[in-house]
């Protein structure tokens, strides 16, 4: 459910910590736990308030959006799961799209198309599929043939992302 400010407000209380401190807290501690468990609950955590618009100008300012595409790099296949949902999630708000792709993010996020963990595999189509409605970029025509695969996937959620994708992306002139 998405938030108002009036909402936060009654929710926080008079003297309860705002949401931008709390995010401010959460990216604090994902930078300095040393638990992978605690890591990975704080991500998880800060992907799901990427679901709501209310939060993304408090995201952009704590440059999370820094921290979802550096944790791409990790080897920890839960962590790259959170930081994926955290995009998609955040990815259909423009001005992150155009954040997203002027740090390199399609080519970050196309690195895990068809990836086995299929919540991950799913993750980086729909970022994508958010992020390419930018005016400012071109679909790398590469792109097509992994989403033909996509398309082609007996499994139905992957199919019918894949068909959204190419419909959407790749319309025939």
């Amino acid at each position: 459910m998405f938030s108002r400010q009036d909402q936060l407000n009654k929710k926080t209380g008079e003297f309860g910590i705002g949401r931008y401190d709390f995010l401010k807290q959460l990216i604090h501690e994902f930078a300095t736990t040393t638990s992978f468990d605690n890591k990975k609950q704080t991500l998880a955590n800060l992907s799901n308030f990427a679901y709501d618009p209310i939060n993304y100008e408090f995201m952009k300012q704590l440059h999370l959006i820094d921290l979802f595409l550096n944790v791409l790099s990790d080897d920890e296949e839960e962590l790259i799961h959170f930081a994926l949902a955290g995009l998609c999630n955040i990815a259909c708000d423009p001005e992150c799209q155009e954040y997203i792709i002027s740090l390199n993010g399609v080519k970050l996020l196309s690195n895990f198309l068809l990836h086995k963990n299929e919540e991950i595999s799913l993750n980086a189509l729909t970022s994508l599929f958010y992020i390419l409605e930018s005016k400012s970029t071109e679909v790398p025509k590469e792109l097509e043939q992994k989403v033909f695969q996509y398309e082609a996937s007996p499994n139905p959620r992957l199919k019918n992302l894949g068909k959204v994708f190419l419909q959407t992306h790749f319309k025939k002139s």
